[in-house]
């Protein structure tokens, strides 16, 4: 797997993105501040609906989506690599200056639609909001992008599926054909259920403060599994065995415990509970 690219400028950017959150989501336009009077971005979350690149319309994948900070900075997933950029607003016009991305291998389709969102999000783009939709046009019209406001997820009941794993500094995507079904949800009912792999599990958990205790044995189901499924199921395993710190910004969220070990994960869409 090629190495990220400005991977010490995109670690800090995403743990400073979790560092913040609470235990309920905020929908688009929560933030406290703007990138410019007519346009008001900061704090708010996107999800990406289609890109128009060169005159070419392209549907966006599930998980595309971009949000905006408060200075002058954006984030966002092409739907398979995260990517970051600054943003100068005068009036309702963005100038986007691309700045770091991951390079995580994509399928076709997802790398054609990658290919498309950075040609598009790029350079001078008019912005309009209306409702829950935004618009980002070039001049020419040829490059643009259809976002929807995206509302927040609260941490329980919520399924939040697993997409990567931390160790200090240092984030990874999780080895290849280990993580499809890798998914948690943290109960009301004071249980945590999902699959950290391959195997169903179910175990009682508690929530004090910003820590997340799974307690007791995990009842699980005994599927066989690849060795990559194995191999991840075995590590979740072991990092849920104990205190972790949980931080929750808008729909992501980060899971560690006392060395730095970790996971993120973010909320399927569409799933209510």
């Amino acid at each position: 797997m090629p190495k990220p690219r400005a991977l010490a400028a995109l670690v800090p950017l995403l743990l400073l993105a979790t560092a913040c959150g609470t235990e309920g989501g905020a929908g688009a336009g929560s933030g406290a501040g703007t990138l410019s009077p007519d346009l008001p971005l900061a704090g708010t979350h996107w999800t990406i609906g289609a890109v128009t690149a060169d005159g070419s319309r392209s549907a966006a994948p599930d998980g595309a989506r971009l949000d905006f900070g408060e200075k002058g900075r954006a984030r966002g997933n092409s739907g398979c690599n995260q990517f970051g950029a600054t943003v100068a607003a005068q009036g309702d016009t963005l100038t986007i200056t691309p700045q770091e991305i991951t390079e995580i291998g994509c399928p076709g389709d997802r790398e054609r639609f990658e290919k498309a969102l950075l040609k598009a999000f790029d350079g001078p783009l008019k912005g309009t909001i209306a409702g829950d939709r935004f618009t980002l046009a070039s001049a020419d019209g040829r490059d643009g992008l259809q976002l929807t406001a995206e509302p927040g997820a609260p941490l329980r009941g919520t399924t939040w599926k697993i997409d990567g794993l931390l160790a200090g500094d240092t984030a990874a995507s999780l080895p290849a054909g280990s993580g499809a079904k890798a998914r948690l949800v943290i109960g009301a009912d004071g249980r945590v259920t999902g699959n950290l792999g391959c195997n169903n599990f179910s175990a009682a958990a508690r929530i004090e403060g910003k820590t997340l205790t799974v307690e007791g044995p995990a009842a699980t189901t005994r599927m066989l599994c690849t060795s990559p499924q194995m191999r991840l199921e075995t590590k979740l395993y072991e990092l849920l065995d104990g205190p972790l710190t949980y931080r929750l910004d808008h729909r992501t969220l980060t899971l560690t415990d006392s060395t730095g070990e970790g996971l993120t994960a973010t909320a399927e869409k569409n799933v209510d509970r």
